[in-house]
């Protein structure tokens, strides 16, 4: 297997001003394989309930992501429901149930050992480090954290740190691993736990990324009309992972096109419910919106300074 995602599959509920939209396709393993998939052959590790619609699962096999890793229990299937305000920037989270996902426990297939890359979106470090212990070995390790998982258990959360290429936070979580408010400061401090790469997300502001090669600085790709933010981050991830997936992701030019690729994807899917956006292969839109971005921020150099 070329790409390798441990996460979440879940069923979502979305309330907007407009509308409200129940039992999408959601979870962190479906938007960033439904993303990555764009550019390389992706497996899922996960777990869902027999609750779990049969559509969804076609869906995912027919974009070709191998599902030899989704295990289906009996019970319930995570859901998770939440609610947008007339700012998409504002999200309220109504109900969590976690299901059959609370006892998950990721177990590999053979296939997916020795993968091009791999993919931690958000789960217990615990279980982040027990998947890291057991896939071989990975040319590119992309981890997701959050801030509940760095209150909780710091200690496992530094060690997967540790063990990453490439690591992505908010400006809240690069606060808590380094105690330092202004997240420019906080990466260099970030990198020096372990991971050559550290993205900070800024959401609808974009991405700030430093890694060897010094900073790049990514704006988001703006969309005027944002009906569901969900899943963006894991959709960024996804186009990243996928594009840079065999590539030299350590040469700066090549991390660039990934920034871009990831920003590309993610403002597809706000401008659609759930995973609606990339449920087809839509690789001539990514590419007019990567052009787009480096037309934004293209310019000549002031004369006489």
């Amino acid at each position: 297997m070329k790409i390798v995602v441990v996460g979440s599959v879940a069923l979502d509920t979305v309330h907007t001003p407009d509308t409200c939209h129940s039992d999408l396709l959601g979870g962190s393993a479906s938007y960033f394989s439904l993303s990555a998939v764009q550019f390389a052959p992706v497996g899922i590790v996960a777990v869902v309930g027999s609750d779990f619609s049969e559509v969804h699962l076609e869906l995912l096999r027919g974009r070709g992501v191998d599902l030899a890793g989704l295990e289906r229990r009996a019970g319930k299937t995570f859901r998770w429901e939440g609610e947008y305000g007339a700012d998409p920037n504002q999200r309220r989270t109504i109900r969590t149930e976690l299901g059959v996902f609370e006892s998950f426990h990721p177990e590999l297939p053979h296939g997916y050992i020795d993968s091009e890359a791999l993919f931690l979106a958000n789960i217990d470090p615990v279980l982040q480090l027990e998947v890291l212990d057991r896939a071989g070995k990975v040319p590119l390790v992309a981890v997701d954290t959050m801030n509940f998982w760095i209150d909780g258990h710091p200690d496992a959360v530094r060690e997967v740190i540790k063990r990453a290429h490439v690591l992505v936070v908010n400006d809240e979580e690069s606060r808590l691993l380094t105690g330092i408010d202004n997240p420019i400061q906080a990466a260099p401090q970030i990198r020096e736990m372990g991971p050559e790469i550290v993205i900070i997300k800024k959401g609808a502001h974009g991405a700030a990324t430093l890694g060897p090669w010094g900073w790049l600085l990514f704006p988001a790709f703006p969309v005027a009309d944002v009906k569901d933010p969900t899943g963006a981050g894991d959709s960024f991830a996804g186009g990243l992972v996928g594009y840079l997936a065999g590539k030299d992701w350590r040469d700066r030019d090549r991390f660039a096109e990934g920034l871009a690729v990831g920003t590309a994807v993610s403002s597809l899917v706000v401008q659609d419910y759930g995973v609606s956006a990339i449920r087809e292969e839509r690789l001539a839109d990514l590419e007019k919106r990567c052009q787009a971005l480096r037309e934004s921020t293209r310019f000549a150099c002031p004369q006489g300074m």
